[in-house]
């Protein structure tokens, strides 16, 4: 009995421990139930994940193998995808830090290289896996063919240009970042040339330092560096050529270059754009020696260590693009311009700007990369050879077609012999002298031929002869000859008196000199006895010396003379009135020499027989006072203002023609 009370003691004890472990138990999974009803949910996908796996338990351990092999480059490959994710952060602004930009994106760029040096093996064991996986029937073809296509896309993104799309096109938005902060430096550390416009020879101006701050180009050689590395060489020069032209563009605008876009057409003959052409040669030299030559040297200091040929060839763009080959372009339309005497002055003009220019030419566009600055300038020397060498050796056949056009009504000085001796002094003068013979040197050399100064100065011995063959043939076109003894009498002493003393004169010598001198004498004489000499044999004394019959016949006969002395005068006066001389001196001695023939006489004439004749009205007889009459003398042969300017010359087919049909009477004056 006791035995069985012990029993139930024991039983109601084991109930009790039970009891207690069971309501644990409850509250354990009543604490649990949300772990519970979270995996209950998750069965269904994992028993959908497993279930394309239906191969036995041996089938599978084979698989460990090739997984294992798989996952250790596989993980490599992510934390390195990870790390450059990691890095996008710091790759936010170059500007603050382009040291610590250039850094993070040289680590960014070996984790990519190593992306694409082990992605390629990650990939191909997986696709081992996938092999083995159909091979042996261990899944099912669409859990195959799924892993197929992550595969594929993987190979593509692999097989992209040097991996590129491994990091999300991280590389390359840094790498724009860069080019940008490339093209900020640039812009803001391009400032135009604060300059006055040099437009007069001689005019220096306010030149400030052009090249960039040594710190920056350091940034810019840094940043070179790294876009080089990553194929943006290319995209780096567009970018520095752009600004930088841009730069000198800006610089130049304060010139007023517009005159560089004329064209042929624009303009008639080179003296409607001779101020220009003065301009260009200074502009040219500012623009060479200057804002190119700085160009040069930024050049080379930013890109020296990628090599001569690459700084060079972003000069060369550099150049062009700034506006040389506009520079070129100008003389060369000045060449296609008509031919003119003075044009031959203005491509000596050219001639010398290019060649005090020439040996910055050779340095700055010698290169091959400047091939078409090179040829252009070229073409355009040559043209101002041959064009200022045509015209100098035509310039006699100028003159002698011009003996064709009547010479001037007025008896004066005809332009072109105005023209012909200052422009064959300033061919001799120091400006021209040298660079005319240098010009004719070239010329010659080409032809295989040798220049000798002497040539020069036969050729202006030729035009001078011609200018006398033109005198004799215009002298004796005049109808009147005492308007022809004016003529001879002005040019003969035009010849003398501009000649005297010039280099012109030198070449022609003082015999020459003396003989237009005499000429000038001669001629003067000779008008004097043919005009107004004659005049005072009207008021003759004949038959009023020896009076004898009566006061009233002596007053005819007073009446009688100084009525055809005042009508020869008038007509003489009236002619003559339209007469000129055009040297002052000699003007001023013409009417001093004709006055002492004329006045001396009408002022006896009229002392001791005016008063016959005063009380018949002196405005018909007795005219002229004395001083009336000394007065309209001097005033003679005043020439009227006139301009004096280069003869015109029409050449069409670019030949010199011998028509002269589009050149007037007032050409010559």
């Amino acid at each position: 009995m006791e035995k069985g009370v012990e029993h139930l003691k024991s039983a109601s004890k084991s109930m009790r421990v039970n009891l207690e472990k069971s309501k644990a138990l409850g509250l354990s999974l009543e604490k649990d139930r949300p772990r519970l009803v979270e995996i209950n949910h998750r069965l269904p996908s994992l028993e959908a994940a497993i279930r394309p796996i239906r191969a036995e338990r041996d089938a599978l351990g084979a698989v460990v193998g090739h997984i294992n092999r798989a996952v250790v480059p596989a993980a490599a490959v992510l934390k390195v995808f990870d790390a450059i994710h990691g890095l996008e952060k710091s790759l936010s602004d170059p500007e603050s830090d382009i040291p610590g930009y250039l850094g993070v994106l040289k680590r960014l760029k070996e984790a990519l290289r190593f992306l694409g040096e082990n992605c390629d093996m990650a990939i191909q064991w997986l696709a081992d896996i996938v092999e083995f996986l159909e091979d042996h029937n261990v899944a099912d073809g669409k859990f195959i063919s799924s892993l197929k296509e992550a595969l594929t896309s993987l190979r593509e993104l692999q097989s992209g240009e040097d991996g590129g799309h491994l990091d999300g096109g991280l590389l390359e938005v840094a790498l724009d970042r860069l080019e940008n902060e490339f093209r900020r430096l640039l812009t803001e550390n391009s400032v135009p040339l604060p300059m006055s416009t040099p437009d007069l020879p001689g005019e220096q101006a306010c030149i400030a330092p052009s090249l960039l701050p040594v710190a920056v180009i350091k940034k810019l050689q840094s940043i070179l560096g790294r876009l080089v590395a990553n194929n943006r060489l290319e995209k780096c020069v567009s970018i520095y050529v752009e600004v930088r032209s841009s730069n000198v563009k800006e610089s130049l605008q304060a010139l007023n270059l517009d005159y560089l876009k004329i064209s042929v057409s624009e303009f008639n003959d080179v003296q409607s754009i001779e101020g220009h052409i003065a301009n260009w040669g200074n502009h040219l030299e500012f623009a060479v020696k200057h804002l190119l030559e700085a160009e040069y040297k930024l050049c080379n200091d930013v890109f020296e260590r990628l090599g001569l040929d690459l700084w060079m060839g972003c000069f060369a763009k550099i150049a062009a693009q700034a506006g040389i080959l506009a520079f070129l372009q100008f003389g060369k339309t000045v060449t296609e311009s008509k031919k003119d005497p003075i044009k031959m002055l203005k491509l000596l003009d050219i001639f010398a700007s290019l060649n005090k220019l020439r040996l910055d030419f050779n340095r700055l566009f010698g290169g091959a990369a400047c091939a078409e600055i090179q040829k252009l300038t070229r073409d355009l020397i040559k043209r101002v050879i041959d064009g200022a060498s045509e015209l100098f050796w035509e310039l006699q056949v100028q003159v002698e077609l011009q003996r064709q056009i009547p010479p001037p009504p007025d008896g004066g000085v005809p332009k072109l012999i105005i023209f012909i001796t200052d422009y064959c002094n300033k061919l001799l003068g120091d400006d021209y002298k040298p660079i005319l013979t240098q010009v004719l040197g070239i010329e010659k050399s080409w032809k295989r031929e040798i220049f000798q100064e002497r040539l020069l100065f036969d050729e202006l011995l030729n035009i001078m002869r011609a200018i006398q063959l033109n005198l004799e043939t215009w002298s004796k076109a005049y109808k009147d000859d005492t308007l022809s003894y004016v003529f001879l009498m002005n040019n003969h002493w035009h010849l003398y008196n501009h000649l005297k003393g010039t280099k012109l004169g030198i070449i022609v010598g003082d015999s020459w000199l003396r003989e237009h001198e005499q000429y000038k004498e001669y001629y003067s004489a000779v008008f004097l006895r043919e005009s107004w000499a004659k005049l005072p044999v009207l008021l003759s004394r004949e038959g009023l010396i020896l009076f004898s019959g009566g006061r009233a016949t002596a007053r005819d006969l007073v009446k009688k003379r100084l009525k055809a002395f005042n009508e020869a005068f008038d007509e003489m006066y009236k002619k003559q009135s339209n007469w000129i001389i055009l040297d002052k001196e000699l003007r001023e001695k013409t009417c001093q020499l004709t006055a002492q023939a004329i006045v001396p006489v009408y002022r006896s004439y009229m002392q001791n027989y005016g008063p016959l004749v005063e009380q018949e009205g002196s405005s018909k007889y007795a005219k002229y006072t004395v001083e009336s009459l000394e007065k309209m003398l001097n005033t003679l042969f005043v020439p009227k203002p006139a301009r004096h300017g280069s003869f015109k010359v029409r050449i069409p087919s670019g030949k010199f023609n011998n028509s002269v049909a589009d050149q007037n009477q007032t050409a010559m004056r």
